[in-house]
């Protein structure tokens, strides 16, 4: 048993099904979900805690929870009965609020649900069960490589099984009573269908994650009062700004930055062949900063301008706002180079960062970094944006989103430098239609470094520079340093809770009761490999400078013929990141 018995117990609470619920509708599912959302929250930290590696960067817990939020803050103000709506609205808010590779799967489920669910006003057994099939097919066909013994082969085992036992007296509460009791049987086999969570001796991660949101779906069903209460890390607005820098006799010099979410209304206007371009002509009139794009419909603009109110009364003759943001950038002209401390589930475009289109160039590029160190070295090597994150701070969707609106160029080279946000970074990238998107798969700030570096954007042919840069990743071998939170027995290499261990791509090749002797040994082992003499050590935030500079000292020494460098990376989790060329 990988949970508690009393775990198990807990799931089938409440199983009654002397109330029959034949069919629900938009309201149900809305409880359900926010039920679903809440169970996992207060499961989530039990959640990373099923790593694969006994080292503290778990972070799917995280990841999922995030992710299913993101869709029930699409519709906290929603007040509709219709399924097929409510469902979509929580999978676009899902798709947008993605992180990591289990969020960005979780997040395709729903999307499939959602299309199963499309034509129907209310579901039956039968119509609930076809869309969570649905959801499975859409989850496997989003990995590029599906493997067995992960949340894929838990939701699918799950689902054959509860919709497999419909019957003419099935309820809702039955299909997810069989759905919950399956996906737990399932989610216990998981480490005999991979080898690498048997040997770990932990269930999959993602499926436990799954298991306790429907856990917490079946529970809502069942009459359970579940109620979701985010915590710290639920978007916040910005306190309001008081400031002496702008008073009684202050002259408005800036004018107002106004973001609007606008939702056309067939009433006002014929929504499908809404045209954006004359309402870009509007606000290139009266303001400067243009930002203005539609998806379905809805639409999202951002413009600076000295008469926001013309804005709003042009908007509301062909729709009605969603939500409305407007600050006087006379208070916040001083505060250009901070950085924004909040995000949604729409792009925001930061005033500062804004391109105009009439300088488009024909290259742009992202990354994603996780150090102040880092973040500048990137930046010096022509990285145009760069998204913050990395393991355990897993960017969404939205994000990547959010950093492609700010990049005017024609192709844009996406670095997610982490194997776990390379999904949701392709899942922005179909989405944006206004560049074309190349995600290049490197799995570490190591290899994007290189990739970027060595990057020739002179050239006409982008598949050429793609190919080049992933070429060029290819000459890189990535090593770590960390923690080991756990006892464990991995690769054949005995661990200790409290050791250092050092970590090659995906492989444990090292543990040792001190930290600079477990750093001396990792690099042995990186400049073993035929034809690397070029070693770049990043330092973390947990990083000593006496061990540094200890360490340095010793690779010089023992290693006289290699290219040894130290840069101070300032990232966190990883106290060493070694990079060997």
């Amino acid at each position: 048993m990988f949970f508690k018995k009393s775990e198990k117990k807990d799931s089938k609470k409440k199983t009654k099904e002397s109330k029959e619920l034949k069919i629900i509708g938009g309201f149900w599912l809305k409880k359900m979900a926010e039920g679903g959302a809440a169970r996992l929250r207060s499961k989530s930290d039990e959640v990373n805690k099923l790593n694969v590696f006994p080292v503290p960067d778990g972070d799917t817990g995280d990841n999922m929870r995030m992710t299913i939020e993101s869709g029930i803050a699409a519709v906290e103000n929603m007040d509709s009965d219709d399924i097929a709506e409510v469902m979509k609205v929580i999978s676009h808010g899902m798709l947008l609020g993605a992180r990591g590779n289990s969020g960005v799967i979780l997040s395709q489920f729903f999307a499939g649900v959602a299309k199963g669910l499309e034509k129907s006003a209310k579901a039956d057994v039968r119509t609930m069960g076809e869309a969570l099939q649905k959801g499975v097919e859409q989850a496997y066909a989003s990995v590029m490589n599906p493997a067995e013994g992960t949340i894929l082969t838990v939701a699918r085992e799950s689902v054959d099984y509860a919709v497999s036992r419909i019957t003419p007296k099935s309820t809702i509460r039955s299909l997810f009573g069989d759905l919950v009791k399956e996906m737990y049987a399932s989610l216990e086999r998981t480490p005999e269908a991979l080898a690498v969570l048997k040997e770990a001796g932990v269930v999959d991660s993602g499926g436990a994650g799954l298991f306790y949101i429907m856990d917490g779906f079946n529970r809502v069903l069942n009459g359970e009062q579940v109620t979701l209460e985010l915590g710290d890390d639920k978007p916040k607005a910005k306190a309001p700004l008081f400031t002496s820098d702008f008073n009684a006799d202050s002259v408005m010099e800036y004018g107002y930055c106004t973001e609007l979410l606008v939702q056309l209304m067939n009433a006002k206007t014929d929504v499908k062949s809404f045209d954006i371009e004359p309402l870009k002509k509007f606000l290139g009139e009266i303001g400067n900063s243009v930002v203005c794009f539609k998806t379905d419909s809805i639409v999202k603009l951002h413009v600076h301008t000295m008469t926001p109110e013309k804005v709003l009364e042009h908007c509301r003759t062909f729709g009605e706002f969603l939500t409305i943001k407007i600050e006087n950038m006379s208070l916040q002209h001083t505060e250009l180079e901070a950085k924004e401390d909040e995000s949604d589930n729409t792009p925001i475009i930061a005033e500062s960062e804004v391109k105009e289109s009439l300088t488009q160039k024909k290259y742009g590029i992202v990354a994603v970094t996780n150090g102040s160190g880092i973040e500048s070295l990137y930046k010096e090597l022509g990285t145009d944006e760069v998204v913050q994150g990395g393991q355990t701070q897993n960017p969404s969707t939205n994000d990547f989103l959010s950093a492609f609106e700010k990049v005017s160029a024609e192709h844009i080279f996406v670095f997610p430098n982490n194997g776990n946000i390379i999904m949701a970074a392709q899942q922005a990238a179909e989405i944006y239609k206004k560049a074309i998107v190349h995600v290049i798969p490197s799995k570490n700030i190591g290899t994007g470094y290189v990739a970027v570096s060595s990057a020739d954007l002179s050239g006409d042919d982008p598949e050429k520079i793609e190919k080049e840069m992933i070429e060029a990743m290819k000459r890189v071998t990535a090593g770590y340093i960390s923690p080991a939170i756990r006892d464990a027995d991995m690769n054949g290499v005995h661990i200790n809770n409290g050791d250092t261990i050092g970590i090659i791509e995906k492989e444990i090749v090292v543990s040792e009761p001190e930290r600079l002797e477990a750093a001396k040994k990792l690099v042995a082992k990186l400049l073993e490999d035929d034809g690397k003499f070029m070693i770049t050590a990043f330092t973390g935030t947990d990083s000593d400078t006496e061990e540094c500079s200890a360490l340095e000292e010793y690779l010089r020494t023992a290693y006289p013929s290699a290219e040894i460098y130290f840069v101070e990376g300032g990232q966190e989790v990883y106290p060493y990141i070694f990079v060997a060329e």
